[in-house]
């Protein structure tokens, strides 16, 4: 496949002129995937199946819409719940019911909270958060673990000496247009590294009002490091936020702390809450969450309805359905088959990730060569693959029968490369990118 007879690549191209980036999530980037052969996008998604613009038809063992999808594209239910919501009137002068009901299921879900503000998206929901706390503690600076968005008061890690933010999860966010005055106010720490996070502790406690962090991204959570964390929050009056965007609807229906006992001030969830309508959500105690009063906080498409729809809806399919059984059960199988694979080749990829997202990690230092040759084979068996796999009840046994036997035949070609040291010469195009970078 070139750029020449695929429609969606040549579309790309053009809109990198007119949408600076290209378009509006770095991880939906072409070049993130298959720089000048990615198809870019699509027509038409049902279920794990995608059909782009030039009707060629995929079966998606990739991001799955970021996360957000993990009943599948176009859930038959969740769908039908939005088009009645639409044909009844998505926004008005009023405010949607689905609001209160949607308040009522979360606190419900966490008994710990009692208060819940939505919005529509992660970043916006990150940011929210962060301003609750900060009006209730009246304190400037945050201690962070992990990838929490694109705002100010997040980037200005990335105001002082170095790349502070290469270790969280993206390398290369400049803080271009983030105000210098910042600096210092956003201060991270690794997963794991009680001793970094008890220097924060020690060295900012008086301006120290909020800690935000992963439940957990590349594996099941460090419960130990958590606690450790909550205990050193309570001790300190330090809000605790957990960022549970991605993490939330992985491992059970809600944050994933709630198996574990750990309580936060704060939580947040969005992608899977919505099955792919925009939906965000911070649940809170209300002695913190009251704090928004004090501030300004207030959004016109905050109020439309069929964020509050689908929500409502993909709880419901969740607790009935035990989806999360099923999309562990599924990923588990799905990783247990692709080491065995792999194992059976001789070639030494290594599976991190909880059981519903299996991250592959390509060996040595041609590790992206290696990913971009993995996505550009089995881009041309049909299947669109990338180093995550993020699961969905949309996944089959059928599915990922046509995965596995892809997947065996290109990591054969995988290890004859590699081997062979053809792995450029087999690329069609260049190497993908592995972080941000300015696009021409």
């Amino acid at each position: 496949m070139s750029a020449k007879n695929n429609s969606g690549a040549q579309l790309w191209e053009k809109a990198k002129d007119l949408i600076p980036g290209g378009n509006q999530l770095l991880s939906k980037r072409a070049e993130m995937f298959l720089p000048e052969q990615w198809p870019a996008y699509y027509k038409r998604a049902k279920g794990c199946e995608i059909w782009d613009l030039d009707d060629t038809h995929y079966l998606d063992f990739s991001i799955m819409g970021i996360g957000t999808c993990s009943l599948g594209y176009a859930h038959p239910e969740v769908t039908t719940a939005v088009v009645e919501a639409i044909q009844a009137g998505s926004m008005s002068s009023l405010n949607c019911y689905e609001e209160v009901e949607l308040a009522e299921k979360l606190v419900e879900i966490h008994p710990w909270s009692d208060s819940v503000r939505f919005t529509r998206t992660g970043g916006e929901s990150c940011a929210l958060a962060i301003r609750i706390a900060r009006s209730f503690t009246n304190k400037n600076k945050v201690a962070f673990c992990g990838y929490h968005g694109w705002h100010d008061w997040y980037l200005a890690t990335n105001l002082g000496a170095g790349d502070q933010l290469k270790d969280q999860l993206l390398p290369g966010l400049a803080p271009s247009g983030v105000p210098e005055q910042l600096h210092d106010t956003a201060l991270p720490f690794r997963e794991g590294d009680i001793d970094g996070f008890m220097h924060i502790i020690s060295k900012h406690g008086a301006d120290l009002g909020v800690v935000m962090m992963e439940v957990f991204r590349h594996g099941m959570p460090d419960i130990d490091f958590i606690q450790q964390v909550s205990q050193l929050c309570k001790q300190h009056n330090i809000v605790l936020i957990f960022d549970e965007i991605s993490s939330g609807f992985r491992l059970n229906a809600g944050g994933a702390h709630l198996l574990f006992g750990i309580e936060p001030d704060i939580c947040i969830l969005g992608k899977a809450l919505g099955n792919g309508h925009p939906i965000g959500a911070v649940i809170g105690k209300r002695r913190i969450m009251d704090a928004a009063q004090k501030s300004f906080i207030s959004s016109s498409y905050w109020t439309e309805r069929v964020g509050f729809v689908a929500a409502l809806k993909t709880i419901q399919i969740f607790q009935q359905s035990n989806v999360c059984k099923v999309l562990n059960k599924t990923g588990s199988k799905l990783k247990y088959e692709m080491r065995k694979i792999c194992e059976q080749v001789g070639f030494d990829i290594k599976f991190i990730g909880v059981d519903s997202v299996p991250i592959l990690i390509f060996p040595t230092d041609d590790a992206l060569a290696l990913k971009t040759l993995y996505t550009q084979e089995m881009l041309k068996k049909g299947i669109l693959a990338a180093n995550v796999i993020y699961v969905s009840v949309a996944h089959t046994t059928e599915h990922c029968n046509v995965f596995l036997a892809a997947f065996e035949d290109v990591i054969k070609q995988l290890k004859r490369a590699l081997e062979e040291r053809t792995i450029l010469e087999q690329l069609d195009g260049p190497v993908c990118h592995s972080g941000f970078q300015r696009l021409n």
